[in-house]
């Protein structure tokens, strides 16, 4: 069993040094309009393979201070210390995530600029509009449209801003005669 430690050390090493590189990489090529500045996914992949080269150092560290020095206590104690350290890359993990897993409301300022980019056209006033975050950028979005000249949905989600990042719209128009703005 020995002799799979060191081939797996330089895997987690290398895996570590690539999925950091690429993460620093992404920060870099956001557009100016981005509100949400990670890749959850590739963070938590670059999180698992770095505690597991961290407790596989920590267990030989141990190791050998209780194979020299007779302190067998190590072993137990730099467990304690990898499931801390793991424990708070993992909370932190899943208090960024939350909001996305819980479908939280996308940021004010989006919102308006979906309002005004539907109700620059007269005739046309937002009654309803639900905008959250599905995943890192992205949104969708429900948005009910009264109006007195009633026009097809995608005439609708044409006014839309393609950099806002919308992947998914659900849009109900209600036709009203007499709209007071």
């Amino acid at each position: 069993m020995m002799h799979l430690t060191k081939p797996r050390k330089v895997v987690n090493a290398i895996s570590v040094w690539i999925l950091g590189h690429n993460d620093n990489e992404k920060e870099h090529h956001h557009s100016k309009h981005s509100y949400d500045h990670s890749d959850h996914n590739l963070r938590a992949a670059y999180l698992h393979v770095l505690a597991d080269a961290l407790t596989s150092l920590l267990a030989i560290f141990a190791l050998s201070v209780g194979k020299f020095f007779g302190y067998v206590w190590m072993d137990p104690l730099m467990g304690i210390v990898g499931a801390v350290l793991v424990s708070m890359w993992s909370w932190g993990l899943l208090k960024d995530t939350t909001s996305i897993l819980l479908d939280k409301q996308a940021p004010v300022e989006l919102q308006k600029r979906i309002k005004e980019s539907i109700e620059q056209e007269d005739g046309n006033l937002i009654a309803d509009l639900h905008l959250w975050s599905i995943g890192p950028d992205m949104y969708a979005a429900a948005i009910s449209i009264v109006t007195d000249k009633p026009q097809p949905a995608e005439h609708y989600k044409s006014l839309l801003p393609n950099e806002i990042g919308l992947v998914h719209s659900t849009i109900e128009v209600c036709h009203c005669n007499h709209l007071v703005t």
